[in-house]
């Protein structure tokens, strides 16, 4: 199989399980950790969640205190866009980022809608995948989408740098 077909196959497909897929039974730390390694499978070269990361978080307000030391559903909706938001943004932009979301006291509601933006993102991506290519234009088309992300996450650090100054 072409792996240029394979990567945009698991583009299509590979997505953190929605909220309703999210274990409803509280979890204790290590348990949080296994369960984000497989949450966070299809995320590409991601470090692994450490349960120091995790403390980091609690300690810096962008993750709620666990109850009784029991994890649940909003602590891995959380942690699963935490982890993922990480990869383009430091902590402190990524705690800006999300304190400024204005469904965040509802859990489940900004998974959502956090989910439907990550799809559209993979799916647009997987769209620009071209399977069969030559390596001179996978070149390119690798080149294309670092550029892209360039020009995004440009916009997006001057969209939260609007944020702070409102």
């Amino acid at each position: 199989m072409d792996a240029i077909l394979a990567l945009k196959q698991k583009l299509e497909t590979e997505r953190p399980a929605r909220y309703e897929q999210l274990p409803d039974i509280e979890l204790y730390k290590d348990q949080l950790l296994t369960y984000m390694t497989r949450q966070l499978a299809g995320g590409g070269q991601a470090e692994e969640l450490t349960g120091a990361m995790v403390n980091n978080y609690i300690k810096n307000g962008l993750l709620p205190r666990p109850a009784g030391k029991r994890y649940t559903r909003c602590h891995l909706a959380c942690l699963t866009a935490i982890c993922q938001l990480k990869q383009v943004l430091s902590v402190s932009q990524t705690h800006a980022l999300l304190k400024a979301q204005p469904d965040l006291e509802n859990p489940q509601e900004f998974y959502n809608r956090y989910l439907a933006s990550l799809d559209r993102a993979m799916d647009l991506t997987a769209g620009c995948l071209q399977p069969g290519l030559s390596r001179q234009e996978i070149a390119k088309q690798a080149l294309d989408l670092c550029l892209n992300a360039y020009a995004q996450q440009q916009a997006a650090l001057s969209l939260l740098s609007i944020l702070e100054q409102t």
